[in-house]
């Protein structure tokens, strides 16, 4: 088994296209429209499955905003310098809401940003894996 994809509903489709492609530096991927049922998906990532999984983005039509609820955690990145990360997203309009520094407990560097939805992205420093 592998991961495949996560998926987010998400409020404007275009404004978190345009989070994940400019802020965060994936790539539009594709996208599919299902008027039946009044919803639009946009794949993004940093490469296609099945090598890469993918963040799936789904509109339905005519939502633009969700409960988030209390389960929900975030999604990891990795990236090599967490500040510099931190420094290029606020730069690109994004909001970093705990800036880079070591994990409670460890040593291990990380932050923290939302998009445009709310949902929370951590980014772990690891200059070795990127």
């Amino acid at each position: 088994m592998r991961l495949l994809h996560t998926m987010l509903r998400v409020g404007n489709l275009q404004r978190s296209i345009d989070f994940y492609t400019q802020v965060l530096g994936m790539k539009l991927l594709r996208t599919s429209d299902n008027p039946e049922y009044k919803y639009t998906l946009a794949f993004v990532g940093y490469g296609s499955n099945p090598e890469h999984a993918e963040l799936e983005l789904t509109y339905n039509w005519g939502v633009d905003h969700y409960e988030l609820g209390t389960a929900y955690g975030h999604i990891a990145l990795a990236v090599p310098d967490a500040a510099a990360a931190c420094h290029r997203i606020r730069q690109s309009g994004g909001n970093v809401t705990r800036e880079a520094g070591p994990v409670k407990g460890g040593s291990t560097v990380i932050a923290f940003v939302t998009d445009p939805d709310g949902y929370k992205i951590e980014l772990i420093q690891r200059p070795e894996s990127v």
